[in-house]
């Protein structure tokens, strides 16, 4: 079981950080490609996925959407023989800085939480995430 750190409190010290079980209910993988994100209210954008799992996927956009947003996400597999189409909800904003070659840079994006998927889309993703699974 995997742990991350809880923190419940302030203010905060040693004794006051605990270790509680993950709350993700889905292994996910770092893996980054093109997806297109659509939207009633906003249309069609841009993105880069950069972790996905069978419950959703954190897509990098510079101007994420409004929480609670309904979207369409679409996705090839890795071999590119296939599409994925996810529909899901908008959850979480983040914004990430980090430091890569000494430069410090920033990544903005939203967390989806997939709702429902079409045609064969579930079964394509869930075959992919067991061979990504199989390979690390």
């Amino acid at each position: 079981m995997s742990y991350h750190v809880c923190m419940s409190k302030l203010p905060l010290g040693p004794a006051d950080v605990a270790p509680c079980p993950e709350k993700r209910q889905h292994l996910r993988f770092d893996k980054v490609f093109p997806v297109r994100v659509e939207s009633m209210l906003f249309g069609e954008l841009p993105g880069i996925a950069r972790n996905v799992s069978a419950g959703g996927i954190f897509i990098e956009m510079r101007d994420p959407l409004p929480l609670g947003a309904h979207v369409r996400v679409s996705f090839c597999n890795p071999e590119e023989t296939a599409e994925i189409v996810a529909l899901g909800e908008v959850k979480n904003h983040y914004f990430v800085n980090y430091v890569q070659a000494g430069a410090t840079r920033s990544v903005t994006g939203m967390a989806v939480r997939f709702e429902s998927f079409e045609n064969e889309s579930r079964q394509i993703l869930e075959d992919c995430l067991n061979r990504f699974r199989v390979l690390n």
